[in-house]
């Protein structure tokens, strides 16, 4: 896949982190941030890379900041949304987003080529499975959706990915577990406590 055909990529950090305390992807595992881990994973997967987060989140990477077009922090959709918007306002042209959340520091390395591999329906979202688990924030959303998807969210009633997916086909791309020292490691592990931490930081020294 050459660099002209990669999606463009856009991190969603716009979560509250209530459970945490702190924004997640400033945690560090082995000496560097979660977003850090992300941003280099992803990096030669996609043809640019943004952050969707609050106007006054600290981007230490120097990544181009989208904040939410909703206010109020209503969830991943509205980080989706604005990165659709984003895209069209600059006219890039690309027919999909890849979307990853800010606290999964295992992002897998072949997430594009694989959730491309299957992209035959321009229309569809592609997201991602992992251990008998769907994983709706790993995707790539079509351009074309992002006029429904504002017209969805202007319902406050409307919030879930799952109840927003009943309105277009969604494929679903498995993806196997990585064997590790320490056992078996989902690929998309998020961090939400910090015993996820503890446990994200023992994985990483097996992976080094």
């Amino acid at each position: 896949m050459t660099n002209d055909h990669l999606p463009p990529g856009l991190i969603l950090a716009g979560g509250k982190s209530s459970r945490m305390g702190s924004d997640k992807g400033l945690l560090t595992i082995g000496g560097q941030t979660i977003l850090e881990h992300i941003a280099y994973r992803l990096r030669p997967q996609v043809s640019e890379l943004t952050l969707n987060a609050p106007v006054d989140f600290p981007n230490f990477l120097g990544l181009r900041c989208v904040a939410d077009r909703i206010d109020g922090q209503i969830g991943p959709l509205a980080g989706v949304l604005s990165g659709l918007r984003d895209i069209k306002a600059r006219g890039l042209g690309a027919a999909h987003l890849l979307t990853v959340p800010s606290d999964s520091p295992f992002v897998p390395h072949d997430l594009v080529s694989r959730l491309a591999s299957t992209a035959d329906d321009a229309e569809a979202i592609f997201i991602t499975a992992s251990d008998g688990r769907n994983h709706p924030v790993f995707g790539l959303w079509p351009v074309s959706i992002a006029d429904d998807l504002e017209r969805w969210l202007s319902d406050p009633e409307n919030r879930r990915i799952k109840a927003f997916f009943e309105r277009h086909p969604v494929v679903t791309v498995e993806f196997p577990m990585i064997e590790t020292p320490n056992g078996l490691l989902d690929p998309f592990f998020n961090i939400n406590t910090p015993d996820d931490l503890d446990e994200a930081r023992r994985f990483a020294e097996e992976l080094a």
